[in-house]
């Protein structure tokens, strides 16, 4: 099954070309998600075959992720909050806790984005609560890109190297997703590590001849 999925996507990305692969990393980023593994890979494959440039499938990757993560922020911004504040209540969901969400972001949102995009099963979905949280679109822009550019890179240089061999290119990402889950680990605690030491304020020197 999945040798005939990565064969069609092979021959979608070859037919439709640098068009194909911005609008399948656009639908994977937003409303009908499915693995970017089976998109840009393959592309990277064809980079490797000769028929695609290697740069201009990674730039493609990162643009129809980041326009399937702006749709994303677009529909949470125009129907997650009003539906929350009507129907918030039913669902546990208080204004208060709307707001709290909206002050994380607001203080953290980017480096949520960035690690969000980055954690397989999350990537797809980070930009609702960005977008519920009206997150600074800018900032939301530039770290997507950020977190996708990185995820794209890996698989595209993961296809060019190993698509010819899909059982050593399938453990090679499975290899390359731990690691990167343990890089977020680290940012996320140097950040943290950096907000706790920026809020310590030491105790001020007493004063002489006091």
């Amino acid at each position: 099954m999945l040798h005939q999925v990565i064969t069609w996507i092979v021959q979608t990305v070859a037919h439709w070309g640098y068009p194909g692969i911005v609008a399948l990393m656009f639908l994977e980023s937003s409303f009908f998600p499915f693995p970017s593994e089976i998109v840009i890979a393959p592309a990277g494959y064809l980079a490797f075959r000769g028929d695609m440039s290697l740069w201009l499938v990674i730039v493609c990757g990162v643009c129809g992720s980041l326009l399937g993560a702006i749709f994303n922020y677009w529909l949470a911004i125009q129907f997650g909050r009003p539906f929350f504040e009507k129907y918030g209540r039913y669902l546990f969901v208080s204004r208060k806790a709307l707001d709290r969400a909206d002050g994380f972001f607001q203080r953290h949102g980017h480096i949520s984005t960035f690690v969000g995009r980055l954690l397989p099963g999350i990537r797809q979905y980070i930009s609702l609560p960005a977008g519920l949280a009206r997150m600074n679109f800018s900032l939301f822009c530039v770290f997507t890109a950020l977190g996708a550019g990185i995820w794209v890179v890996v698989l595209a240089l993961t296809g060019f190297l190993f698509g010819q061999n899909q059982a050593l290119l399938m453990s090679n990402i499975h290899r390359i997703s731990i690691w990167l889950v343990l890089f977020c680990i680290g940012v996320v605690a140097v950040y943290v590590w950096r907000k706790k030491k920026k809020s310590f304020k030491p105790p001020h020197a007493t004063k002489r001849g006091a």
